[in-house]
């Protein structure tokens, strides 16, 4: 029966993003249960892409990537795919009519970090786009369920949203990226330039985005603002220790919040929610 492989398809979307991210299962926990498996099965599909461009160095990466991509077309026009994760992603993307466009603007952003590439403005502009505000957007489709005009209303919250969380994460993976994958996402900055003033220009940056994408939140749907509320707590948390830390220091090693601080982050943030009647 397919309906029991569907089943299948999304518990294991669900089970990659609790191994990968528990600040995103914690959100994704506090949205309307009618909803989560659709997050749960962006995720997974963003991870596995995701995987292939970090992590599979001794293999064929270019060639990995293009079999994802012919593969992720092929499930959305059949409405069918033997790879779990790519099935939940087809259903949830037929099913919520997610711009095709959006899943090639990402898809463009992961060829990008196969290449070796010197960002400018334009260049990092380009990037984000597409491997996070994109994303942002694609969940967006799932929080309004289809309301156009709620969707075009929240649309520059959500890439906002999307780019504050993907700066954060380009701050917190500065030494990996230098030092492992050889990469800087951050324009004509290099690993020997890298400086307090230089950080700081960035952490304007994304204050001024933080604030322009609570604003969205707030007008989210009710089955899907503490989730992402709580998802936007938790990168200020972490955003706010970056800022706390030297350049230097984020250049020796990965800024963290520890899975227990996490959980008294959510406490703490469906309090504030409450009281702030968000």
């Amino acid at each position: 029966m397919k309906k029991l492989f569907d089943e299948l398809s999304f518990k294991v979307s669900k089970a990659v993003t609790e191994k990968y991210s528990t600040s995103f299962s914690l959100g994704i926990l506090a949205l309307r249960p009618t909803i989560r498996p659709a997050i749960y099965a962006i995720y997974g599909y963003v991870r596995l892409a995701d995987e292939i461009v970090d992590s599979f160095h001794e293999f064929d990466k270019p060639a990995l990537l293009g079999r994802l991509k012919s593969e992720t077309w092929n499930a959305i026009d059949e409405g069918i795919s033997l790879n779990p994760v790519l099935q939940s992603f087809q259903e949830t993307v037929n099913r919520y009519s997610i711009e095709k466009q959006l899943i090639a603007q990402f898809l463009h952003s992961m060829e990008m970090d196969l290449q070796k590439i010197d960002y400018n403005t334009d260049l990092y502009q380009e990037y984000i786009l597409g491997s996070a505000e994109v994303v942002g957007l694609m969940c967006l489709q799932v929080f309004v369920e289809g309301n156009r005009e709620a969707f075009e209303k929240l649309r520059p919250h959500a890439m906002k949203l999307g780019s504050a969380f993907q700066k954060v994460n380009f701050l917190r993976d500065l030494k990996e990226d230098f030092h492992i994958l050889g990469r800087s996402y951050f324009p004509n900055v290099g690993s020997s330039i890298f400086c307090n003033e230089t950080k700081r220009q960035i952490e304007e940056e994304i204050e001024t985005e933080f604030d322009d994408a609570l604003q969205g939140i707030k007008k989210l749907p009710v089955s899907s603002r503490f989730g992402v509320y709580l998802a936007y707590r938790y990168y200020l948390s972490l955003f706010k220790k970056i800022k706390n830390t030297p350049a230097e220091k984020i250049m020796a090693q990965r800024i963290r919040i520890p899975n227990t601080q996490k959980l008294s982050l959510a406490m703490s943030s469906y309090l504030q929610y409450k009281i702030a009647a968000l």
